[in-house]
């Protein structure tokens, strides 16, 4: 999708069927209707790290294509708030990580700012963060008072049995058949990110078809072997 002059690729994977719902249905049908409709002013989404706040932005952005901005501020807070400049002319704006410049005089009234353009454009702001608009510590009052106004949705991060529907619904999503014991496998190999489970996904899919085999736990261990 284009995203104004912004260098940004959305995930393949980052969409609601690739969404593990599990402890967070009611954010997802709440994303999904956004994402189809447009209606309302956005949400607030907030958890840990790794919880799928990132792939549940992406999604939204997905669905509009070039109706949408998708954009990780943790990626650009030494390019400055002038990033934002222009972001309101999209329907759909999505903000990850919005904490990490929490303090900082100038990125928060560009923030606010942007908040007040979407909202006087009847725009959608989805934003994420580890923690409620109130818990941020924002240094301007108003910018907490506006983000405070979006719907707020605490990310649930999965268990372990979760972990492994989330894998293996991820592998199906690439036609992939991930069996319960090479999914456990992967799980005690490696970090339990999702960002770096669906990265391992992606290198075996790619391994797999090259060698024409199935994800069995020998093949896996024999492609981590090599990956180190």
């Amino acid at each position: 999708m284009s995203q104004l002059a912004l260098p940004l690729k959305l995930q393949d994977h980052a969409v609601f069927e690739s969404f593990w719902p599990t402890g967070n249905e009611a954010l997802v049908a709440f994303l999904s209707a956004i994402a189809a409709t447009g209606d309302g002013p956005g949400g607030w989404l907030w958890g840990a790290a790794a919880s799928g706040k990132t792939h549940l932005l992406q999604a939204v952005c997905e669905h509009p294509g070039d109706r949408a901005v998708f954009l990780p501020l943790r990626d650009f807070v030494d390019v400055g708030p002038g990033i934002l400049e222009g972001l309101a002319s999209r329907q759909f704006i999505c903000l990850d990580d919005v904490d990490v410049v929490a303090g900082d005089a100038d990125w928060e009234l560009g923030l606010f700012n942007l908040y007040n353009q979407v909202s006087d454009a009847d725009g959608v702001l989805v934003v994420s963060a580890s923690a409620t608009p109130r818990a941020c510590n924002f240094a301007l009052a108003d910018l907490a008072s506006r983000f405070s106004r979006l719907p707020a949705f605490h990310v649930h991060a999965l268990d372990e049995d979760e972990l492994i529907s989330a894998l293996q619904l991820r592998a199906r999503h690439r036609g992939l058949d991930l069996p319960v014991e090479t999914a456990n496998f992967l799980l005690t190999r490696m970090k339990r990110d999702m960002a770096s489970l669906y990265a391992m996904l992606d290198k075996l899919d790619t391994e797999a078809l090259k060698a024409k085999r199935r994800l069995t736990v020998p093949f896996v261990k024999k492609v981590l072997e090599e990956t180190v």
